[in-house]
């Protein structure tokens, strides 16, 4: 079957396999609500980071490092879980990854300084495993952006609905502990729902003839084009408030413009889910690179707030909706899927070296440079994934 007859498949199957048996609608919910679970924590990480500093638990320079070493751990986690780790066992895995996840959300309320980074580093691990599992359903099926969509859309409406929890229940009354406990036994449900998900995964094409679970040489390329290209825009988000800054904009402009993406994510992982199998990925990159040059231009003089706040809503929108293609790039560049299976954690690792190199490129004052350093970030980005599609064999993609 093509990849685009993935949505013709029968109505007792949510998910046709490109790779081993049909997965039933009920596992197929619990791999993608799993992924939710190890990735819920992202979207209030920042308010939680923040919180703890203006408590003078953690340093200004804290709260980077903190999100740093997460996304780094956890990035690492998935990563070599794809290379050396059988999908074998996933229930009573997730389960286990879901108790240490829990413990490691409430240990942070007893600690400050460095202990927040060792737990935030510690919880890294369980998230990796978790977001592992979620990425091992997503890489086998025969619309990977599909499903790629359909759990950043889910993400998106749970950190939405989280975050409102915050805003009115939890942080008002309980603090910053609070919040973490809440986000503790929020992702308790991940052991209900680890009951659930398929309990292995039927072994990728070619195991018998390649070393371990290492992609090939074209599946690295792929790997650190989404390596680049998600750091790109991981750079210039960050440094969002002092752009606003620099354009004359105070603080409720930046926090209103940061909302107006989130809101515009939901539309645009609906849009991905309705493309996916008809429109080629390429394409998809092409129009969301542009999308994102005209975004920044807009960040580099002094734009009118409607303007910055549109502007970001329009990146926001596009970010989410080129996101789940990457994973059908790299298996168009790896057909073994040996890299799809791993395209997470690249993007974590990605996500995690943006704001690192754009915290070197940035002064207290001047924040433009990092308009720089996302642009030639984003144009190498694309430029691999454009060498990676015009020298691809005529039978891939």
């Amino acid at each position: 079957m093509a990849i685009g007859e993935a949505s013709a498949a029968g109505e007792e199957h949510v998910v046709h396999e490109a790779v081993g048996p049909d997965i039933g609608p009920v596992p197929a919910a619990a791999a993608i609500a799993i992924g939710v679970v190890s990735l819920l924590i992202a979207g209030e990480l920042a308010i939680l980071l923040g919180g703890l500093a203006d408590a003078h638990r953690l340093s200004a320079a804290g709260i980077g490092q903190a999100a740093t070493v997460e996304a780094l751990s956890m990035g690492l986690t998935a990563g070599l879980a794809g290379i050396f780790l059988k999908p074998r066992r996933l229930r009573l895995l997730g389960i286990a990854a879901t108790l240490a996840l829990a413990a490691a959300d409430v240990a942070v309320t007893g600690v400050h300084d460095n202990g927040v980074l060792i737990m935030r580093a510690l919880a890294g691990i369980p998230e990796g495993l978790l977001l592992w599992i979620t990425i091992g359903m997503i890489a086998r099926t025969e619309t990977p952006e599909r499903w790629s969509a359909v759990l950043f859309t889910a993400l998106t409406a749970a950190q939405l609905a989280v975050a409102g929890v915050f805003t009115i229940a939890i942080l008002p009354r309980f603090g910053v502990n609070g919040g973490f406990v809440f986000l503790a036994l929020v992702s308790l449900a991940g052991v209900g729902i680890s009951c659930f998900v398929p309990d292995r995964y039927a072994p990728l094409p070619h195991e018998a003839q390649s070393i371990g679970g290492a992609p090939p040489l074209r599946g690295w390329i792929a790997l650190a084009a989404t390596f680049i290209f998600v750091a790109s825009t991981g750079a210039v988000g960050i440094y969002l408030t002092p752009l606003a800054h620099q354009a004359g904009l105070n603080l409720m402009v930046a926090q209103n413009a940061t909302s107006a993406s989130l809101a515009a994510q939901i539309p645009g992982s609906a849009l991905a889910i309705a493309v996916a199998g008809r429109v080629r990925y390429f394409t998809i990159f092409v129009v969301s690179s542009i999308v994102a040059l005209a975004v920044w231009a807009v960040y580099g003089f002094a734009a009118p707030a409607w303007l910055f706040i549109a502007a970001t809503a329009m990146q926001g929108f596009f970010g989410i909706f080129v996101t789940p293609f990457l994973v059908p790039m790299t298996i168009e560049a790896d057909p073994s899927r040996r890299a799809a299976v791993q395209s997470g954690a690249a993007q974590l690792l990605g996500g995690a070296f943006g704001p690192f190199a754009a915290s070197m490129a940035v002064d207290d004052r001047h924040a433009h440079s990092v308009l720089w350093l996302g642009t030639g970030l984003l144009l190498t980005g694309v430029g691999i994934i454009a060498a990676l599609r015009f020298t691809a064999r005529p039978s891939a993609g």
